[in-house]
């Protein structure tokens, strides 16, 4: 009975999410959008990288800043979706109280929101790396991409960055103002310390071991040695470790995040519904 009610949770929220990011305009607009976003954001950095260094896409360190970029869409789509259903359904749909009531299950129903969030950031991740190699030169060669790497990796980062979700859907149940911007400020710092457009090295050494403890760093670096193989592994940060060794690295962090994220959102739960938080709004 409980497994048919998480399921039914999953699948509903997965619907209800997806109607939800696309039903807001009609379909021409919605495709529109969904390209340019996606190819505006790769644009900016492209012109940066331009500029910084005189044109130089021949250089390495063109794919590893393109592709930790277009792979970071996920990031903020997938961990931010999550914990933002909660806003959603609390603040501005104010339905949360009652899904709570409902037979539903809170987490799975959470992650489920998410799914919808996954979807449309796998539309721009594709438009960017679509963009990057036919107008860019990004040298992926889909003929000698490490597939079955490829989508250990992607599947293994996708289930991490939903549990990280789950965790900041917890610390926003608890919170009393400014919730929203919890997703986006993590997301935001991730981008510095995962590596995702410049290596950990460049970092000061103070603070470079938060790049090494987050899994989205390794994950990063599972996804362009997959795509562009001896590329990827030029740069010194995680040279000296085989994708075996990342892997492990990887499902090692993944399950301790994963764990955390579990024991974290009960907590946090159980607290919103004592201090009353599952149907008081906080915005202004």
């Amino acid at each position: 009975m409980t497994k048919n009610i998480s399921l039914r949770s999953f699948v509903t929220a997965t619907w209800l999410g997806w109607q939800i990011e696309s039903n807001w305009a009609d379909p021409f607009l919605f495709a529109v959008y969904s390209i340019v976003k996606p190819l505006s954001g790769a644009g900016i950095l492209v012109i940066m990288y331009s500029i910084i260094t005189g044109g130089r896409f021949e250089d390495p360190l063109f794919p590893y800043i393109y592709l930790g970029n277009a792979f970071y869409i996920y990031v903020g789509a997938v961990m931010t979706g999550v914990s933002w259903a909660v806003i959603d359904d609390r603040e501005h749909y104010k339905t949360l109280k009652y899904i709570y009531v409902a037979p539903v299950n809170i987490p799975f129903y959470l992650l489920g929101r998410g799914v919808s969030r996954f979807l449309t950031g796998s539309m721009a991740v594709i438009i960017t790396l679509a963009a990057g190699i036919l107008f860019l030169k990004v040298p992926v060669n889909l003929a000698t991409v490490d597939w079955g790497l490829f989508f250990i990796s992607l599947l293994l980062g996708v289930v991490m960055l939903a549990m990280l979700g789950l965790l900041l859907a917890g610390i926003t149940l608890m919170l009393v103002r400014h919730e929203g911007f919890v997703g986006e400020a993590v997301a935001s710092a991730l981008y510095i310390f995962s590596g995702a457009v410049f290596p950990l090295d460049i970092l000061p050494a103070a603070i470079r071991p938060i790049g090494y403890f987050m899994p989205v760093t390794y994950w990063l670096e599972l996804l362009r040695r997959a795509l562009v193989g001896d590329v990827a592994q030029a740069f010194p940060t995680l040279a000296g470790l085989g994708n075996l060794q990342l892997l492990g690295i990887l499902a090692g962090l993944s399950l301790f995040f994963g764990v955390l994220s579990i024991y974290a959102f009960r907590y946090c739960d159980r607290r919103a519904r004592e201090l009353g938080l599952i149907d008081r709004t906080t915005n202004y």
